[in-house]
């Protein structure tokens, strides 16, 4: 088989781990946003209408602060998810990304199942993607091409060492990535991400992330799916054991989004969140945005479109809904509203100084 089908063979097999349920990091690892006790306002002096949940994000405007990240794509069935779930991102003025373009680059012609724009619209967010361990060979005219060839409007690079290592087919070396990312980052005429897909950032690295030069983090932290976690369920004895052994490796979400919002960077908070709840707590931890995959795919995949489109839906109600409870007329004031942390959070919280 080719590379190019190896890498669509693979995107199908992680599709179907997703029917029905989802690849955890297991009971013992949450994303701590449960930690964050917003303290409710019982005289917010505002009305619903008054809640402005928009934001800026890579030049661009979302009328809601949020993300369909790192979907899918290099397959039929997945560019039919993408085009699905682009489709409704961009009528409800969220933001969506791709998933890894790596199959794309072996194979020109599923180019389709990666480009959205049509989809989302032209006034929507839209992110291509692509792995750090492609970085080092792949050249400033094909990373330009990545993002041209679908209209995307930033570039995120998926630090996935994790998987990586735990991927029977994974790259297995990830020298020189440290100078690729600091050269695409000067040299590409598009923003670049750096998008964790499930163990999530601490405050060092998203430091050497900015002095990088990159232009938002998004820390996918862990307490959502677990893509070790995920390569177990899909490989061989090795990937198996290795799966089980880092299946809740990681800075929970909550956590990273504390660890990494005072470096200066826009941040997008990723990685288990499950409702507009869970999305305003990472905002009032300074998330600029929050990004949902996994239970998107999900209800889109075991329940259709308009179950898709009902579920983003009362994602974004939740969201308005939690801002008034709390007194924030603009996603810019929760940070300024009081709150509790608990304990394990507090903790990574403190970690920061």
């Amino acid at each position: 088989m080719s590379d190019a089908g190896e890498i669509q063979e693979r995107k199908v097999g992680h599709l179907a781990l997703f029917k029905g349920g989802h690849p955890s990091h297991g009971p013992t690892r949450t994303t701590l946003l449960e930690q964050v006790e917003l303290i409710p306002d019982p005289l917010p002096e505002l009305a619903l209408a008054d809640a402005d949940a928009s934001v800026e994000l890579l030049g661009r405007r979302l009328r809601a602060p949020l993300m369909l990240t790192g979907m899918t794509g290099g397959a039929a069935e997945a560019g039919e998810i993408n085009q699905v779930l682009a489709s409704l991102a961009g009528r409800m003025g969220l933001g969506f990304g791709v998933g890894s373009q790596r199959a794309m680059l072996e194979d020109p012609a599923l180019v389709p199942t990666y480009d959205v724009r049509a989809a989302a619209g032209p006034d929507a967010l839209v992110l291509a993607n692509v792995g750090i361990a492609q970085l080092s060979g792949l050249g400033l005219d094909r990373a330009q091409w990545l993002v041209e060839a679908i209209g995307a409007d930033a570039l995120c690079v998926h630090l996935n060492v994790a998987q990586e290592l735990v991927q029977p087919e994974g790259d297995r070396q990830f020298v020189g990535a440290t100078d690729a990312l600091r050269t695409l980052c000067a040299e590409l005429d598009r923003p670049v991400v750096a998008k964790e897909v499930g163990s999530g950032f601490g405050r060092a690295a998203a430091e050497r992330l900015r002095d990088l030069g990159v232009s938002a983090i998004d820390v996918a932290g862990a307490g959502g799916t677990s893509w070790t976690y995920a390569e177990a369920l899909r490989g061989d004895d090795r990937a198996r054991r290795l799966g089980e052994t880092f299946r809740s490796w990681g800075v929970p979400t909550a956590a990273a989004v504390a660890q990494t919002v005072g470096v200066g960077l826009p941040v997008i908070a990723s990685g288990g969140v499950r409702s507009g709840l869970d999305a305003v707590r990472a905002l009032a931890l300074g998330a600029r945005a929050c990004g949902l995959a996994g239970p998107v795919i999900r209800v889109l995949m075991d329940e259709g479109e308009d179950a898709a489109a009902r579920f983003l839906g009362w994602i974004v109600e939740e969201v308005r809904v939690a801002m008034v409870l709390t007194g924030a007329r603009t996603v810019g004031d929760l940070p300024s509203r009081p709150r509790v942390l608990g304990p394990d959070l507090a903790r990574w919280v403190e970690g920061t100084s």
